[in-house]
């Protein structure tokens, strides 16, 4: 019986498949993400690596299909309005990391690791900063595995507290953009939330991502690396998305399809990165670097929940 789930597990066309059954079930990403690690951590994954590669593919796919939902002059509007919070999100975020990874005594390069997937996109921005200070791929693997873990217990809670805390829609999507890590559960988390959470809480985030390669860039100077990280192209074809909308209202029955299997596609797009976690990942995360990344992530997300409800904000009446 094991060798059977064994063949099974080892074949990526499974998992693909309980990926797009779940697409078509729900748009409920939260229940992909779930399904994907208890699925991972009881029958196991060895075709984890490919999987993982599809599931990066996928999210791109479903956030530029999410882009025909959203009017071209809102993300526009959206995006500018943010670029002095995200800008000192992130300069804070990296900030009380350094600190942090200090009194916790985490390694500089787990450090900054830890705070740059807190201050930015999670996995991409760690993918992105590694090769730039020259981090080992243990210090790398350790990050991802903390921010993975974080990253799936915010999309499961977030909702429910900015319900509890009566979060309009732009301040719930302001609020998951800012502490929330990775762009799946940003956009997972607004969807389950609401539309307008959904449209604010996607574009703050992608232009939080857009900071990726001016950080990196400067990890790598700083490091005197030559490594240069790749751009987000697939940002361009969500701002596309969005203007084939404001420019085709004629449409508007085409762009809502889109949007719509934008939204199933997610849970699909879950399901696989949940179904990257593994008992080996967990077990190398130890105390310092979780207890270090956990502190991060709190004071994080109380800051940008106070300054949301104190309306500090900038409107954006979407």
């Amino acid at each position: 019986m094991n060798g059977r789930y064994k063949n099974i597990t080892s074949n990526p066309v499974y998992w693909l498949a309980a990926a797009a059954l779940l697409s078509v079930l729900t748009p409920n990403p939260a229940w992909g993400l779930l399904l994907g690690s208890v699925a991972a951590l009881w029958a196991g994954n060895p075709a984890a690596d490919r999987t993982g590669k599809i599931s990066k593919k996928l999210l791109q796919a479903a956030v530029i299909l999410l882009g025909f939902g959203m009017h071209f002059d809102a993300v526009v509007r959206v995006g500018i309005t943010s670029v002095w919070v995200t800008m000192i999100s992130i300069s804070a975020t990296m900030l009380i990391g350094t600190i942090l990874g200090k009194i916790y005594g985490v390694e500089r390069d787990l450090s900054v690791l830890l705070s740059t997937g807190t201050a930015i996109c999670g996995g991409s921005a760690i993918a992105a900063m590694s090769p730039s200070i020259g981090a080992s791929q243990s210090d790398t693997g350790v990050a991802m595995a903390v921010v993975f873990l974080l990253n799936g217990i915010a999309l499961l809670i977030f909702p429910y507290a900015g319900h509890l805390l009566g979060l309009s829609q732009e301040q719930f999507g302001f609020w998951s953009a800012l502490a929330i890590h990775d762009t799946s559960s940003v956009v997972g988390a607004a969807a389950i939330y609401g539309s307008a959470a959904l449209a604010v809480g996607t574009t703050v985030k992608l232009t939080r991502a857009l900071w990726i390669l001016p950080v990196a860039m400067l990890g790598a100077k700083l490091n005197r690396s030559e490594n240069k990280p790749p751009f987000q192209w697939f940002l361009v074809g969500f701002l596309a998305a969005a203007a084939a909308r404001s420019l085709l209202p004629g449409f508007e029955a085409l762009w809502d399809i889109g949007s719509l299997t934008g939204k199933h596609l997610m849970t699909g797009t879950l399901f696989l990165i949940g179904a990257g976690l593994s008992r080996d990942k967990l077990k190398k995360i130890g105390f310092r670097p979780l207890f270090m990344a956990v502190t991060l992530w709190i004071i994080i997300s109380l800051l940008s929940l106070a300054a949301v409800m104190k309306g500090l904000m900038p409107q954006l009446n979407i």
